[in-house]
């Protein structure tokens, strides 16, 4: 099974047809979008060609290969034009035998953990800094795919693959791992 994660699009249509050229080079079986997908908020500036109402159709072209939940600048008007479903908190993926609490990260995020046991993934954006980070002591693993549109601390556009097994984040513009980019689960 081949996953794709991406976060934060803040509608920058630039950026999302850059998610959506991945997502057609990388063919995974979904696309998960963790939130921020058409508002910038008002701690962002405007992002790269910032089209709202163009991020909605292009992502509408691909309702059936996408899985969402809510980021804080979703709001209900966002799931009247979207027809996918968007506003779920969370989400909870097995993948092989770990569970994977996936979330935006302003509700639940290394502060305030969800219910996770020894060996649970916890994934979520928010942050717009890519990250594999296994907790040793706490004992599960944390998760960010960066931002596709507005990427902090110097980090490239960035999207996260699983696959066979191990997760890596890779470069919106090229596909290239960075950051080590693996972390075997």
């Amino acid at each position: 099974m081949k996953l794709m994660f991406a976060s934060d699009l803040h509608g920058s249509l630039f950026w999302t047809k850059a998610l959506r050229a991945a997502w057609e080079r990388e063919k995974p079986g979904k696309l998960i979008l963790l939130g921020d997908l058409l508002y910038h908020g008002p701690r962002n500036d405007l992002p790269r060609d910032y089209d709202p109402k163009g991020v909605t159709a292009l992502l509408s072209e691909m309702k059936e290969e996408l899985l969402c939940v809510r980021g804080n600048c979703e709001a209900e008007v966002d799931q009247m034009v979207l027809p996918f479903p968007v506003m779920a908190d969370y989400m909870v993926l097995w993948l092989g035998d770990r569970m994977a609490f996936v979330t935006h990260g302003h509700l639940y995020n290394e502060d305030r953990l969800p219910m996770l046991k020894r060996g649970d993934l916890l994934i979520h954006g928010h942050t717009h800094v890519p990250v594999i980070r296994p907790h040793k002591e706490e004992g599960y693993t944390y998760l960010n795919p960066g931002s596709a549109s507005l990427p902090k601390e110097g980090n490239p556009h960035s999207y996260m693959v699983y696959e066979d097994g191990r997760f890596s984040i890779r470069d919106l513009e090229d596909g290239k791992e960075f950051l080590g980019g693996t972390a075997d689960v």
